[in-house]
């Protein structure tokens, strides 16, 4: 790159083989990436697997304490094992609740007991970068109910209780934070593209509440003229922040060649951040 910056004269051939070898790059460097994320996600499953292990051993342990205290009544005389003592039952529960918020927070769940139930606390990040916090307060009697949270209105919260809340309230919580993960994921691509690469978007970028459909033009150069390519983003699973359909269309005056470039410009946003690839886009251009 450091000749062609001096202005010596190259043939379109060399021009484009030394573009194919930048692409090249980003896309390794793409795959990379992805690689490595995909490591500390699966390092991170692991550790919340031991947690959960952990939980469910405790959870063991406490149910045979519980049968014992049951069985062993005042002065040695053992009474009946499906009556244990209300207080055991309450020091059962407690234990109970507490290694499961000790579990959650590893998924960037945590929680505290309250005086009517636990109020659960949802972290969501996104590639490393902090970006909102989600509330939801749980009453516990006379049975599990959402009493108050800070979850979206287009969070299909309301489904997501209904299939879990009464049976298994980790999983509920588990498939809501994977939801607020993807959506704050998809929405902070999206600002990430407008702040940092308006310069290459024309007109403005159309996006839902949801943030699972994205549609915006935006100008690629070819022979010293620009021309505008319209994309379309669909992301059908709301638990994924990189979009299940994408369609880059050139105008209908574009040079044949470019059919090529919206294939792999396609292919890129299935595979990488919106942001990240138009980096990669930005950087070959500049070379």
């Amino acid at each position: 790159r450091g000749k062609m910056e001096e202005g010596e004269a190259y043939s379109p051939d060399e021009v484009f083989a030394h573009l194919e070898m930048l692409e090249a790059q980003a896309h390794e460097a793409a795959v990379k990436q992805e690689e490595t994320e995909q490591q500390e996600e699966k390092l991170a499953r692991l550790q919340a697997r031991v947690q959960e292990l952990t939980f469910q051993r405790d959870e063991l342990r406490a149910k045979v304490d519980l049968q014992q205290k049951g069985q062993l009544g005042k002065e040695g005389v053992v009474s009946d094992p499906a009556q244990p003592s209300a207080q055991a039952v309450l020091e059962w529960k407690i234990k109970s609740v507490t290694a499961m918020l000790q579990v959650f927070y590893l998924t960037g769940i945590s929680g505290k007991l309250t005086k009517r139930g636990v109020c659960f606390c949802i972290s969501t990040a996104y590639e490393g970068t902090y970006l909102d916090s989600y509330y939801l307060d749980l009453l516990t009697k006379p049975e599990v109910r959402i009493h108050r949270h800070s979850v979206p209105i287009f969070i299909p919260l309301e489904q997501i209780a209904k299939k879990y809340l009464q049976t298994d309230i980790r999983r509920f919580l588990s498939v809501l934070s994977d939801h607020l993960n993807a959506y704050v994921g998809r929405r902070y691509q999206a600002d990430q593209l407008q702040e940092h690469f308006s310069d290459h978007i024309e007109g403005t970028l159309q996006r839902n509440s949801l943030c699972n459909l994205l549609v915006f033009n935006y100008n690629v150069s070819s022979k010293s003229k620009t021309f505008p390519f319209n994309a379309r983003l669909l992301y059908g699973d709301l638990c994924r922040s990189l979009p299940t359909e994408a369609v880059v269309s050139p105008p209908p005056d574009a040079p044949a060649s470019l059919a090529e470039t919206a294939a792999a410009h396609s292919d890129l946003f299935r595979r990488v951040a919106l942001h990240k690839a138009f980096g990669s886009f930005s950087g070959a251009e500049e070379s």
